[in-house]
This record gives C-alpha cells, structure tokens and sequence, in this order.
C-alpha cells in the first residue's frame, strides 16, 4: 500500500478568529474529482486562480486544531503559507515539472559511484 496523506508544517500558520496559531496539518493525495468539481464554481469561472483555494479546502484535511477547512480558510492564509501548500500538493501528487528528470540524474550519479 503506498502513502496517501502527508503532514506539513506551515511557515507561519493560519491565525483563526480567537487567536489561535493553527501550522501543522495532513494533505491527502488529490483525486480527479478534486480538480475537476472546482470549475463548476463560479467564483472559478470568473477567476480561474480561485481553483487552487477549492483544491487545496478539498485535499487538506487538518489544519491544527480546525474541525473543518474551508475555502474561506485557505484565504485567510499568510502568502507564504498559500505558496507552500500549492508547492506541496504539487510535490505530493508529483506534478512537479521535471520531477523524473530530476531524479534520473541522481540516481545515475549513485550507480557510477557504487561502480568506482
């Protein structure tokens, strides 16, 4: 069985209502319908950025202490923090751009050490 959800910790953290400092959470790995179900969204039609704000309420499932995570929470995120989980969706559903040419190096530089 391969892993599905991942912990993270955020840069700053999200500052709820109360005054709580909420950094450490649990992404999931995104499934179609988490990036298809967003463009039925208006506020996608009409900014398609906005997606990212659904992906990410869809994929996080915990945020600190939070019972629920909403797009309304993802936007009271620090800049920072927004930048960090679209980074780190990216890394966990390996969407990274040229993720296997990164790793094809590597691994050819540690076979022709073991070699010599």
């Amino acid at each position: 069985m391969f892993q599905t959800e991942f912990e993270f910790t955020l840069p700053k953290g999200y500052l709820d209502s109360s005054g709580n400092l909420h950094r450490k959470g649990i992404m999931r790995l995104a499934k179609a319908a988490d990036e298809i179900i967003p463009l039925r969204d208006p506020r996608v039609k009409s900014n398609p950025a906005y997606s990212t704000i659904i992906i990410l309420a869809r994929v996080i499932t915990r945020l600190g202490a939070l019972e629920e995570i909403t797009p309304a929470t993802i936007e009271g995120l620090y800049a920072c923090d927004l930048n960090y989980l679209h980074g780190f969706y990216r890394q966990i559903n390996e969407l990274e751009e040229n993720a296997q040419s990164r790793t094809e190096p590597l691994q050819a530089e540690a076979i022709s050490l073991q070699e010599t």
